[in-house]
């Protein structure tokens, strides 16, 4: 069950990695009762690129637990 979890938290952090926009847009829900114009709240090339990066640690993290744990 945990390796599942981790498989989806891995599959999780390549979209963030690869295609920070679409999370982006998967959460507009979730802002609509704060938000009244969702493309002005739309991070910078530089927010999407601090995404990246964590996208990156995140997948790092993930890979280690799954690695620990399999061994």
């Amino acid at each position: 069950m945990i390796v599942v979890l981790l498989c989806l938290f891995a599959l999780m952090g390549l979209v963030q990695v690869i295609k920070p926009q679409l999370l982006w847009r998967m959460n507009r829900p979730l802002q609509r009762p704060f938000v009244r114009d969702y493309d002005a709240t739309e991070p910078t090339r530089a927010g999407y690129t601090m995404t990246r990066v964590v996208g990156v640690v995140f997948l790092v993290a993930v890979a280690w637990m799954l690695i620990t744990h399999l061994t």
